[in-house]
């Protein structure tokens, strides 16, 4: 596996979880597949994505009501969910201004 955690979130939740969460995880000395850290300039967003998903240990979700609204993000979710079909225990939740 090239990273210990993928973070899947919404450009919205960035600010106030995402980057802080990549962040300290990265302190800790995990490698994080996080936008900010990972994507460059000409990368195939898709290919980087799908390949993120597939290497990475496990996947924190952000799970926002932004996060219900965009499809890019259920995309996420399904790529980490099919993971869990086979067996894998992969996705870590994390509930975000959610009552």
């Amino acid at each position: 596996m090239d990273w210990d955690v993928f973070i899947s979130h919404t450009w919205e939740d960035k600010e106030d979880i995402a980057r802080p969460l990549a962040e300290a995880l990265r302190q800790k000395g995990l490698r994080v597949w996080y936008d900010e850290f990972t994507l460059t300039l000409g990368d195939s967003l898709r290919r980087s994505i799908d390949h993120g998903l597939a290497q990475s240990r496990y996947g924190v979700v952000i799970l926002s009501p932004n996060f219900f609204t965009k499809e890019w993000s259920q995309k996420e979710l399904d790529g980490l969910a099919a993971r869990e079909v086979s067996g894998e225990k992969v996705i870590l939740p994390v509930w975000h201004n959610v009552t």
